[in-house]
């Protein structure tokens, strides 16, 4: 099955596949109309389309209220929330460890480590992970049994991913973590079958996505990496 990838900003991307677009923790929205292809959402143009939009949490660079607005233009467009995020009408809210089964899509959720959930959609054929704020947050300077327990927390959660092959997986790769930046990445990618992996979490410092193609700790997974750096920008899978 083909899909298409759009990277939005920092953790948000937009991805067509054979049925649905999907768009996850949208944050940026200038220049307003611009589309995909400027990194932003045009509500307008996704009027016929099978939307389902996601938000892993309520940090104000994963979720904009201002996707609620999208209702007014796409008929068939869907929310799937958090449940730390306040409560929205008609919205699909969704609480860590659960499993949303829909006609057209399953969504099961993990238990991020930071705040919120991480998304598993199976969706047209396709398994797709978005990881949220859930990482291997290993802070310089934190106390080492609180890095510890993040360390425990992250892995847990990473081993009920399970055997399933996960198609594309959206995972953090924080150049504030600094040496440790590539630590969550690099586990997710040797203890569960990931197909291709788009780093994200970036914010204004794409350039620690070339640290990770350079960088001999992706060595064995390298050539699964999708690197998407400039809003708008776009890759095509199958």
């Amino acid at each position: 099955m083909k899909a298409k990838i759009w990277y939005l900003y920092n953790s948000g991307f937009a991805m067509e596949t054979a049925g649905h677009v999907l768009i996850f923790d949208y944050w940026r929205d200038t220049p307003r109309g611009a589309g995909f292809e400027a990194g932003v959402v045009d509500p307008a143009a996704l009027a016929d389309k099978d939307v389902v939009a996601f938000a892993s949490h309520s940090h104000g660079d994963h979720f904009n209220r201002d996707i609620l607005k999208w209702r007014g233009d796409i008929p068939k467009l869907r929310l799937v929330l958090s449940s730390d995020i306040r409560a929205v009408e008609g919205a699909l809210m969704m609480k860590p460890g659960k499993t949303l089964a829909e006609p057209d899509l399953t969504v099961r959720t993990l238990t991020s480590n930071d705040k919120g959930v991480a998304f598993i959609v199976d969706v047209d054929g396709l398994r797709i992970y978005h990881a949220g704020d859930l990482n291997w947050w290993h802070w310089e300077g934190e106390p080492d049994d609180y890095n510890a327990k993040m360390a425990d927390r992250y892995k847990a959660q990473i081993a009920l991913l399970g055997d399933e092959p996960i198609d594309v997986a959206f995972a953090p790769v924080d150049p504030r973590l600094e040496e440790q930046y590539a630590w969550g990445v690099d586990h997710l990618m040797r203890t569960a079958e990931v197909r291709r992996v788009v780093p994200m979490h970036f914010f204004d410092n794409p350039a620690v996505v070339d640290r990770l193609l350079n960088d001999p700790v992706s060595d064995a997974w390298r050539d699964k990496i999708i690197p998407l750096t400039k809003r708008g920008q776009s890759a095509t899978i199958s």
